[in-house]
């Protein structure tokens, strides 16, 4: 029998195995799966914890299937190029529809992961991993994925972080409607319209997600779930978590965290829950000191990325309303797309530093921390041209290193801060500055990006999660756990990039 894990049934076991880090990752213990009653482990564990001879690990190991390790015998040829590297790891990365069991949520159709200790799906990393998809001629698994995303928004009501019941409570960036768009391009454009008014039913539901609790704010600056009240009377969007208890996966870590952190524990779950929903979880964009992890503050910043991603699904629900003949529908979602564009100028854009920074609507101010995040509003072409050009120039003359684009400019110690670069952050500027005509500086981005891909690959055989830009060597470092192998979005923005 396959029993799930769950925090409140294994109690005690639960935090000792976690504190312990006897797995060797935090992520290993929700993965497993109960070879008996949860209840009745948990009271052998109990009754044996106190003897002299009592051995935790073995205790789990007798009690747990651990999680399989798909990919543990690929052994990567160095005589292939990257490109029939990538072509050969999407098998080793496709997982079959699965049956229930452990914290995994079951999904219909087949799906690719990210890789390493990443065992299931999740949200935005599939959209990346679709470019290359695309490119390798994949668009059965683009079309299976989408229709698991378009499952879950309709069993779960949103599309969770990743198809784990401990991710539940939180999404991620939502690139749905980009997926849709992708696949939309894809099955071509006489089909295309149907595409959009197939998936308009979880398109919509995924929009009211976001926008839980919009109806309930008050006057003046409120906020409700993941919508907040601007000054103005505007409605933009924030990152949050519908939990207020460690991570579990991340037991440890969050808890050790409290410890030191001048918060209550439950408004720190939160705020570390919420930024892992933004997917940069971590870095110093969401901290009020620069260096402090502990004064994070997730949930009081409006970010610049999620509101551009939400000005997107606006629009493509606009479109999709179009196509299926509701012009009122579609003229609402078009106001509402433009009121957003209006309000992402208003409290986005900064003149003086001519750049787009996130805001603090607590304390009604600018974030002052330098983001890769200010080339969203390029990718989505919400920046006017004389905006684009002074986010070039900042890019091209702070941003772009010996690698590629470094995320920020902070030496933080976090994963998502200097020197490291990721794959869908080299992508939205790419594309951001090509939308722009800024042609020779996107060049610069690829060629520095896919060369220190090439130069990893060379020297390990490895396609890895992120990079470090700065130096020449190009592997990475820093985070809550080690740089993973793989890897989905690598894959496919330098397969995109490659073809390009």
């Amino acid at each position: 029998m396959k029993m799930k894990i769950q925090i409140h049934e294994l109690g005690a076991l639960f935090e000792e195995v976690q504190n312990q880090n006897i797995l060797g990752d935090g992520k290993t213990f929700p993965d497993c799966v109960g070879k008996r009653p949860l209840d009745e482990i948990s009271d052998d564990f109990q009754r044996q914890r106190d003897s002299t001879t009592f051995n935790l690990k073995k205790f789990v190991e007798e009690n747990f299937f651990l999680p399989k390790a798909f990919s543990s015998n690929y052994k990567s040829d160095p005589d292939k190029s990257p490109q029939q590297h990538i072509a050969a790891l999407w098998e080793v990365l496709t997982r079959q529809p699965d049956e229930e069991g452990g914290s995994l949520i079951a999904l219909p159709k087949p799906y690719i992961v990210p890789g390493g200790r990443f065992r299931e799906i999740y949200y935005w990393d599939s959209y990346f991993t679709m470019l290359g998809l695309r490119e390798s001629g994949r668009i059965d698994l683009i079309q299976n994925m989408v229709d698991n995303f378009n499952h879950l928004i309709h069993t779960v009501g949103y599309i969770p972080n990743g198809n784990r019941t401990y991710f539940l409570g939180r999404s991620q960036p939502p690139f749905f409607s980009l997926m849709v768009r992708l696949l939309e391009k894809e099955i071509g454009e006489t089909k295309g319209a149907d595409v959009l008014i197939t998936y308009l039913p979880a398109l919509e539901k995924e929009y009211l997600f976001w926008m839980k609790g919009s109806g309930q704010l008050s006057a003046g600056v409120d906020a409700r779930h993941r919508v907040v009240r601007m000054p103005g009377g505007e409605l933009l969007n924030r990152y949050w978590d519908e939990n207020t208890t460690p991570r579990p996966e991340a037991y440890k870590e969050d808890v050790e965290l409290s410890n030191i952190s001048k918060y209550a524990q439950q408004e720190l779950y939160r705020h570390l829950r919420a930024a892992a929903e933004s997917g940069w979880d971590f870095s110093s964009r969401w901290f009020k000191e620069e260096k402090v992890f502990a004064s994070i503050h997730t949930t009081d910043i409006i970010p610049v990325d999620l509101n551009c991603l939400l000005y997107h699904l606006e629009h493509t629900l606009a479109d999709a309303y179009h196509h299926s003949g509701d012009d009122g529908k579609a003229t609402y979602f078009t106001t509402l797309a433009a009121q957003r564009k209006a309000a992402i100028l208003r409290y986005c854009w900064n003149a003086e530093e001519k750049f787009f920074f996130d805001y603090d609507f607590v304390n009604q101010k600018q974030k002052r921390q330098l983001t890769l995040a200010a080339a969203f509003p390029l990718f989505f072409e919400v920046a006017s041209h004389t905006q684009a050009m002074a986010v070039e120039a900042k890019l091209m003359n702070s941003f772009l290193k010996h690698g590629g684009l470094t995320t920020t400019l902070d030496f933080s110690g976090q994963q998502w801060d200097a020197p490291n670069g990721w794959a869908p952050l080299q992508w939205i500027a790419y594309k951001g500055l090509l939308n722009y005509g800024f042609n020779e500086s996107a060049e610069k981005v690829k060629a520095r990006w896919t060369n220190v891909i090439l130069k990893v690959y060379k020297n390990s055989g490895k396609m890895t999660e992120k990079y470090d830009v700065w130096n020449q060597h190009g592997e990475a470092s820093g985070g809550e756990y080690p740089n993973q192998d793989g890897f989905g979005w690598t894959n496919g923005v330098f397969l995109a990039m490659m073809a390009r």
